[in-house]
């Protein structure tokens, strides 16, 4: 009975075309990084910052960007056509946050937004401020 499930399951389901989405990520997610790589460099030459700084804005305008296609809705079609490659870079983390407040703001800004904002990218952020704090102790004891 179950290789007659299983035989009718392979020939129903959908093939899923691996590579082509493996290729759609790539590029996705390499556009945002190069389109982050743009800011940054940018304000390195017009904004006359240092390497460094200039690092920390670009990250702050990304996550901008991403909230901001968020709630306009762009970030979820590119989402559709880019998949996992939309998900890595830091804009995939605005748009876990946006998403989860847009998504909560019927019931209300304490009880809603604030209290549902953090729910998908709060764990990124635990394990975020723990690898820091164990790479920073490690650094510490070590005296590198």
């Amino acid at each position: 009975m179950n290789k007659k499930i299983e035989k009718v399951k392979k020939e129903t389901e959908p093939k899923r075309k691996i590579f082509l989405n493996v290729v759609k990520a790539f590029v996705v997610g390499g556009i945002i990084c190069l389109l982050g790589e743009l800011i940054t460099e940018a304000l390195i030459k017009y904004g006359h910052l240092e390497k460094d700084t200039a690092g920390i804005y670009s990250v702050i305008i990304m996550v901008f960007l991403g909230s901001v296609t968020t709630g306009l809705g762009l970030y979820d079609k590119i989402g559709q056509f880019g998949g996992c490659g939309t998900i890595v870079p830091i804009t995939g983390f605005a748009n876990s946050m946006t998403s989860s407040a847009l998504e909560s703001k019927s019931e209300g800004v304490i009880l809603g937004i604030i209290n549902n904002m953090f729910k998908l990218a709060g764990s990124v952020i635990v394990v975020g401020v723990v690898s820091g704090v164990v790479i920073g102790l490690i650094r510490y004891l070590l005296g590198v």
